[in-house]
């Protein structure tokens, strides 16, 4: 995921689905000068962590189903 669409996802009033190498995360802050963000498991809310933004990416309904 590039900077640009993780801000928009960040930003969006309605939750978007990302995940992060296939888990479901919510993107909690963007750190755009090392290209991380800090995300937290849906199920798992008290674990948070600094990613990469290429391992995060949006998940379309379509593409669950």
């Amino acid at each position: 995921m590039d900077k640009a669409q993780a801000q928009e996802i960040l930003n969006a009033h309605a939750l978007i689905n990302v995940h992060y190498h296939g888990f479901p995360v919510y993107i909690q802050e963007l750190h755009p000068n090392t290209e991380t963000a800090t995300v937290f498991p849906l199920d798992e809310m008290n674990h948070e962590q600094e990613v990469d933004l290429d391992g995060l990416r949006e998940v379309k309904l379509r593409d669950i189903l």
